[in-house]
């Protein structure tokens, strides 16, 4: 790739309850409109901003009409309701146009002008995949990033690539990697698993983190928790294999139980009360199956859905209004 070329980058930010901090971060994004030059003299060129209106609770397809009537650059993407933060941006990459394709939240946390520090790493290196990797802790508390970084290590440990662990919703992608996933992905399937399944080059760059415009999070540990779930069940067989082992596990730990109550019956040595040990074993035996199966239909229930042909997202043609709302 040629340095002197420009490159087109579409920034797709999905919008649940952006009312307030959307004009400021698009304030930021507004001068990465005109012809940029990276510290590595890369030329690049904000060509289009892509806000997907979630249909959150307040009133941010307002915000969205106003902003696109001040910026030219800004293409409103209206869902006909809500669906999640990972079908909205892939509505967004569905309908980018540019060569990178940069996906950022709309509380500001992720600064823009790092997008020309990550377009060099992705040029320098031939990536096709850039997650931001934050060097100061994320602005949250000590609880929910501790939980944020056991659930990335436990995706690592299942998706068998310690890199795609570290993933970030701040992504710098090849415009054709993220156009083709966004047609070809199915129901369900979370983002990052889905770019992991067809990109093979994937680097991080450092980035330093801000706090939220104003805003608390709006994600709560339950709405965290069904992202990571999620996760597990599009992450491919493996979970399903760390059932065999427990299973396998449980069937030595029974022989092993075993065991031990026939020494302990023939030597006298401690009595055996049969209904007690009879009810602990039963006990953990059901537990284990009952999860192994509660696991199993979790799967069928994915498969499902992409079999009936849910649709990930449906855009409308006019704005969409929130149910909390008139």
């Amino acid at each position: 790739m040629e340095k002197n070329t420009q490159q087109l980058i579409s920034i797709v930010i999905p919008v649940y309850s952006g009312e307030h901090t959307l004009p400021t971060l698009i304030k930021e994004i507004e001068p990465l409109a005109e012809r940029h030059t990276t510290p590595a003299g890369n030329h690049f060129i904000v060509c289009e901003v892509l806000l997907v209106h979630d249909c959150g609770a307040d009133r941010s397809d307002k915000t969205i009409e106003a902003l696109s009537t001040t910026y030219p650059f800004i293409k409103p993407i209206w869902l006909s309701r809500n669906y999640g933060q990972h079908a909205a941006t892939m509505a967004g990459m569905a309908s980018a146009t540019g060569d990178w394709i940069i996906t950022m939240d709309e509380d500001g946390q992720q600064n823009p002008a790092d997008i020309g520090k990550m377009l060099d790493h992705a040029i320098r290196h031939s990536l096709q995949l850039v997650y931001a990797k934050p060097i100061n802790p994320p602005p949250h508390g000590w609880l929910r990033n501790m939980l944020s970084k056991t659930a990335k290590e436990m995706s690592a440990r299942f998706l068998g690539n310690k890199a795609v662990g570290h993933f970030n919703s701040f992504r710098l992608i090849d415009g054709e990697i993220a156009r083709t996933l966004a047609a070809y992905c199915g129901n369900g399937v979370y983002l990052d698993v889905g770019l992991f399944w067809i990109t093979g080059r994937i680097g991080h760059c450092s980035v330093f983190l801000r706090n939220e415009l104003g805003r608390p999070s709006g994600y709560s540990y339950f709405r965290l928790f069904g992202h990571f779930w999620n996760l597990i069940l599009t992450s491919g067989t493996r979970p399903l294999r760390l059932i065999t082992i427990v299973g396998f596990l449980s069937m030595l730990l029974s022989i092993v139980l075993t065991m031990y109550a026939v020494y302990e019956k023939y030597t006298d040595q401690v009595p055996i009360q049969g209904w007690t040990s009879l009810f602990i074993i039963v006990a953990f035996f059901s537990g284990i199956i009952l999860t192994a199966l509660g696991i199993i239909a979790e799967y069928l229930a994915v498969t499902m859905n992409i079999v009936m042909g849910k649709p990930l997202y449906v855009i409308s043609s006019k704005p969409t209004r929130s149910t909390s709302h008139p």
